[in-house]
């Protein structure tokens, strides 16, 4: 490589390593831990690839990069970051960095991208494909749950590679928007995006006008376990000679294929062509604490088309929570749609949650049910009960123990506080804890406290 690299990152160590390999490969380097450091060398003319991290002490850098794209026209800058996000991923692709890597990164990978950087420090990165208006009302990537940061990870790493991807969940998870991130955050991203089923696919000539309208783009193939055997063995010549343009290969499925595989109904070759790299996108009940996220999502879609402003009781948003959502993410919009709608305040009450939800007998109630005698044991062991059977044939998601105690911690501590009308003394005693563990899981579980007189 031949070159002047500007890196800027608050870590001590990602800069001395970064600025081994690029010295020994050929490089010189300019390494600051300031943002202002390195927007004084842009504007001085220094570099001609910029390696910069996100959170800076002195500002943010993908913050940075319009400033550096006015100021210095077609220099690369490939971000990197700890926040493994699919909204870094987008708001990189946004503000046109050349590259993006999610922190730990692999270092020979970043090496060869800055090779490319270099060999195109001179051509400007073309914008990010325009969102058109039917994009708009797709279902929307949001989570903050562990699963979802997760896959945030997996699809920043193979988004920029040509790997087919295996996309399974269940049906309204939000399969075909995996899909779709992965190609408009690619080098793919000013090039089609395609979607096809299997009745595209019937005819001899299916496969051709299809590659034809992808280009070398992203071609992704619907509920690949519901196609034909002739129509599978069409793809796979498909993938085998695609012509001129090579697009890349994505697949959805609502159910991991590996069974189906070794049942015959999907063909051995075919899995195995698109199987490069398997995403599986989490149902609702994998990572309920999305749920109110997701909830506020849409309503804020109804405020921006209508001017209509609604939010969630408490209550009401604990009645979402504890719904099984078979439709996902789907039905929870709907639902939310319909609430928007009817509801006569702008507090959706928790009453009209569950005149909307009454009549879908699979989204029952987690809570609820138990009999004047029963045991507090028997009737969190029915609730933790339904709760596993909710998962079908899959475990639920890790840290549970945690997340059950969590959840009954808050209203034990809610109802001694009240009982005893604030005064944390008596509700310690009353719990049987210390005082200062007391106030402290007040602090940390952002309980509130009322203190109030006993009424004689």
């Amino acid at each position: 490589m031949d070159g002047t690299v500007l890196v800027a990152d608050d870590d001590r160590t990602i800069r001395t390593v970064l600025t081994q390999a690029l010295t020994r490969a050929g490089c010189k380097v300019h390494a600051t831990s300031s943002l202002t450091t390195l927007m004084r060398w842009v504007a001085e003319g220094k570099g001609d690839v910029v390696i910069t991290d996100v959170v800076m002490p002195d500002g943010n850098g993908l913050e940075m990069l319009p400033k550096i794209a006015e100021d210095r026209p077609g220099l690369p800058v490939i971000v990197i970051s700890a926040q493994n996000t699919i909204m870094t991923a987008i708001k990189a692709a946004e503000a046109e960095a050349y590259d993006y890597l999610p922190k730990p990164f692999d270092l020979p990978d970043l090496m060869k991208r800055t090779a490319r950087a270099l060999e195109s420090r001179r051509q400007h990165r073309s914008a990010p494909a325009e969102v058109s208006q039917e994009r708009s009302e797709e279902l929307p990537l949001v989570g903050r749950t562990d699963v979802m940061q997760s896959l945030y990870r997996v699809v920043a790493r193979v988004m920029n590679t040509d790997l087919p991807v295996l996309i399974w969940g269940e049906s309204g998870a939000g399969k075909s928007l995996i899909g779709r991130a992965i190609h408009d955050f690619s080098d793919r991203r000013t090039l089609p995006f395609v979607t096809v089923t299997s009745a595209e696919l019937q005819d001899i000539e299916g496969p051709a006008r299809v590659l034809a309208r992808v280009k070398g783009g992203t071609l992704l193939i619907d509920e690949i376990a519901d196609i034909s055997d002739e129509i599978q063995a069409r793809i796979v010549r498909m993938m085998d000679t695609p012509g001129e343009y090579v697009p890349r290969f994505l697949a959805t499925s609502q159910s991991d294929l590996t069974g189906a595989m070794e049942n015959g109904t999907v063909r051995k070759d075919l899995y195995y062509r698109l199987s490069g790299a398997t995403l599986n996108m989490p149902s609702l009940r994998e990572r309920v604490d999305d749920i109110p996220l997701l909830a506020e999502h849409f309503l804020g879609r109804i405020e921006q088309a209508s001017s209509v402003i609604r939010s969630l009781s408490e209550t009401a948003a604990e009645i979402f929570r504890t719904y099984s959502w078979p439709g996902n993410v789907r039905q929870l919009e709907n639902a939310v749609k319909r609430l928007g709608l009817t509801s006569r305040s702008p507090e959706i009450t928790a009453a009209e949650v569950q005149q909307v939800l009454g009549h879908q007998p699979d989204l029952a109630p987690l809570r609820g049910g138990a009999t004047d005698t029963e045991k507090l044991g028997a009737s969190v062991g029915r609730h933790l009960q339904r709760y596993f059977d909710l998962h079908g044939d899959m475990l639920p998601p890790d840290g549970l123990y945690g997340r059950i105690l969590r959840e009954i911690e808050v209203p034990l501590i809610e109802i001694a506080l009240d009982a005893t009308h604030g005064n944390q003394a008596k509700c310690a005693d009353l719990l049987g804890i210390n005082r200062n563990t007391l106030r402290k899981k007040i602090t940390e579980l952002e309980i509130e406290v009322t203190r109030r007189r006993k009424l004689m």
